[in-house]
């Protein structure tokens, strides 16, 4: 049998050569331009982020930036009863996966010399949340980032996307936000960040997908406030064996190269047969994908396949790529899974396709790209809260050993004036050096 003709060839790529893709997020230019942008929103306000907004087409003259809450429930009552249906489904799973995040961290308290010590998890205050309102605008963007935050338990979420759809605006509705500013690019992130006068106060955490004007901005923020992370073109990674069908793996990928020609679709398999019949699905399935263009791009730019000689090389494969998107299509997915260390998302078995966790099977599917998952993780409730320790002295008297070590350690230090505030606390003190008064085996 003749095999079929393949017009989409895969980049082979050795599996000694597969590192993390590790680029640089923030392009430079973007990086100018977003410097600029911030630059006047925080010296102009509201006029500023009107006039950018306006410059690039977010908003048309005369135009109101924000859409009030009761907007947002008007539109989702204007929205088509089946499409407000999914959308109240999905936002259903995405709370009840972050509501079991959140119930996962507790309070909690331990005895101290004298007193009591412990943690208090609390959310920011205000949390803003971008949703792309570009080429797709994307309301899961708005569930995914807007419920998280009110689970959290935010008291203000404010969404931001620009020329939002009805769907967009219902969204922003049914995940609870308080207001929706029609804004995208850099310019929202400035917003989000530094407020925009009466209009807007400043947010306490700004998260959410989108392109290099907004990665920018948020590069340029963090620090100032908590960001979701810096994140780069998207990837899907497939681990197969000889027991993967060669069409859904096709199908995955070219889910994942539809987002955008920088998309990133990747193959590690220990099956050199499966590999022209993946590229001749590919072929196949893209001469009838609507979105052909973007995705053809896609893979004939950046996709890419390693063939390993065995599955544990695959799997290194798999922990040296980091990718955002880890799927599993072998026989005993679930033991390959527990090999595999580094990955933003990881989906087990050939039935858990990717975009069911862009599409609300509970967790989020803002994930961290290039390689960065092996030192971050996506985004969840834990974004938006602050973990705060406290220390209760109750016993002076009890927590001499305690204050004797402190003022003894600032004395190493050099610190005299911490040394001091210590030694103040302590009996007698003042009449010999603290760490002379220290007994053995006092804690």
């Amino acid at each position: 049998v003749r095999e079929p003709k393949v017009e989409m060839p895969l980049r082979r790529v050795p599996h000694t050569q597969v590192q993390r893709l590790a680029p640089d997020p923030v392009d430079p230019a973007a990086r100018a331009i977003a410097e600029d942008v911030l630059t006047q929103v925080r010296a102009r306000g509201e006029a500023a982020v009107r006039e950018f907004a306006l410059k690039f087409g977010d908003i048309k003259e005369g135009e109101a930036l924000v859409v009030t809450k009761e907007e947002l429930k008007a539109a989702a009552a204007q929205l088509d009863e089946e499409e407000r249906c999914v959308l109240e489904r999905t936002a259903q799973r995405i709370r009840r996966f972050a509501q079991a995040q959140r119930d996962a961290l507790s309070e909690m308290s331990v005895e101290i010399p004298g007193g009591v010590a412990g943690h208090t998890v609390a959310a920011v205050e205000r949390a803003g949340c971008y949703a792309p309102g570009g080429r797709y605008p994307l309301p899961s963007s708005v569930l995914m980032t807007a419920v998280t935050a009110k689970v959290a338990g935010c008291k203000q979420v404010v969404v931001a996307s620009p020329r939002p759809t009805t769907a967009t605006l219902a969204a922003a509705h049914i995940a609870g936000a308080d207001m929706l500013l029609r804004v995208g690019g850099a310019q929202a992130i400035a917003a989000l960040a530094c407020g925009a006068g009466e209009l807007l106060e400043p947010c306490d955490a700004v998260c959410g997908p989108g392109n290099k004007f907004v990665t920018a901005a948020k590069s340029l923020v963090a620090g100032k406030l908590a960001i979701d992370m810096l994140a780069g073109p998207s990837e899907c990674l497939v681990l197969a064996d000889d027991s993967a069908d060669p069409a859904i793996i096709a199908a995955d990928l070219l889910a994942q190269a539809e987002h955008d020609v920088m998309a990133v679709p990747e193959l590690v398999t220990t099956s050199e047969a499966l590999v022209p019949k993946v590229e001749a699905e590919l072929e196949r399935q893209l001469s009838t994908l609507e979105t052909a263009d973007v995705a053809r791009a896609a893979v004939e730019k950046n996709g890419w396949v390693c063939v390993c000689p065995t599955m544990q090389v695959a799997i290194e494969v798999c922990n040296r790529a980091a990718p955002e998107h880890l799927e599993i299509h072998t026989v005993d997915a679930q033991a390959v899974a527990g090999q595999l260390e580094h990955y933003g998302g990881l989906f087990i078995g050939a039935n858990c396709a990717e975009v069911v966790g862009d599409y609300g099977a509970g967790p989020n599917h803002t994930l961290p790209t290039g390689g960065t998952a092996r030192s971050s993780a996506g985004l969840s409730v834990f974004t938006f809260l602050r973990i705060r320790t406290f220390i209760r002295i109750d016993q002076l008297d009890q927590a001499q050993g305690l204050m004797r070590d402190a003022a003894a350690l600032g004395r190493i230090e050099g610190l005299k004036g911490h040394a001091r505030a210590a030694e103040l606390r302590i009996t007698g003190a003042g009449q010999e050096p603290a760490a002379k008064k220290h007994k053995p085996g006092d804690i």
